[in-house]
């Protein structure tokens, strides 16, 4: 196992594997990792010649009245799981070595950002695509993998590399969950044994939600409103509850295949979300 610090010893090494001809696959993470990620690992594993994870708890994507500070942090267990699913490289830096004082140059995605975590969240995709970009350019990968329970940040990612040309494949990989079927998340050692029961309504509710939209098309208003009814009722506090095409990332119209039901709600102080992708 490599761990790296610093941008530029990180960058050194992996022009030096590109032109020894091989193949490097990344997966992008904030740490604390846990079996969700951990499933991404072995996906890359199955793709690449050379694993390599970043660990980093992104600033820019926090805005000041959130949990940047208190964000869990396990540098060493990170290590030791990377090391168990065949991880070859841990790029880990601190703040001040991923942006210099004066950094003025953003990278922002103004269409598929703006709905769901984007209304709610407006700088966070900003500071997504930047740091995933910087990462994209240190790590040189040709494949990246990203977890869809943050389907809208993959599809964000997706985008960005669509547009600016970067020579990476994006793998969408599915969302993960706990056997009482809480996706899994740092955030989730937030929660109490009571908070944690009650949050099982987000997920409770999105499959409802989708029952009824696959059975009746005409009913998705309906049956979003009686998703966010349930999450409340469960003591939630509900961010946005909505449905979405997953190519346009607006409300879905008679063209529209595939969609996603969406939620976002606080459960005492921690925000969760979710989602179900389906067919029409």
């Amino acid at each position: 196992m490599k761990i790296f610090k610093t941008r530029r010893e990180f960058q050194q090494y992996a022009l030096e594997l590109k032109r020894s001809g091989k193949s490097i696959a990344l997966v992008p993470t904030m740490g604390f990792l846990h079996d969700g990620h951990m499933s991404l690992i072995d996906i890359a594993r199955q793709k690449a010649d050379v694993v390599m994870v970043s660990i980093f708890v992104n600033p820019t994507q926090f805005a000041p009245n959130e949990d940047f500070d208190r964000y869990p942090r396990d540098f060493d267990g990170d290590v030791a799981k990377c090391i168990d699913h065949g991880a070859d490289v841990i790029f880990a830096p601190e703040p001040g070595e991923m942006y210099d004082e004066d950094a003025s140059v953003w990278v922002e995605e103004i269409r598929l950002s703006k709905p769901l975590c984007g209304r709610s969240r407006p700088t966070f995709y900003r500071g997504v695509t930047t740091v995933v970009a910087k990462l994209f350019l240190l790590a040189q990968p040709d494949y990246a993998v990203f977890g869809l329970k943050d389907a809208q940040q993959c599809f964000v990612i997706q985008k960005m590399v669509r547009d600016l040309d970067f020579p990476i494949e994006i793998i969408p990989a599915p969302l993960v969950r706990d056997a009482d079927g809480l996706a899994l998340s740092s955030r989730n050692r937030y929660l109490s044994a009571d908070e944690r029961s009650r949050a099982l309504s987000i997920h409770q509710s999105l499959l409802a939600a989708k029952t009824e939209i696959v059975a009746n098309r005409e009913s998705m208003d309906e049956a979003l409103e009686r998703a966010r009814a349930v999450i409340t009722a469960s003591g939630g506090r509900v961010d946005y509850v909505d449905i979405l095409d997953c190519r346009t990332m607006e409300y879905p119209t008679s063209k529209s295949t595939q969609v996603i039901v969406a939620a976002a709600a606080f459960f005492g102080t921690t925000r969760l979300i979710d989602n179900e992708i389906f067919d029409l």
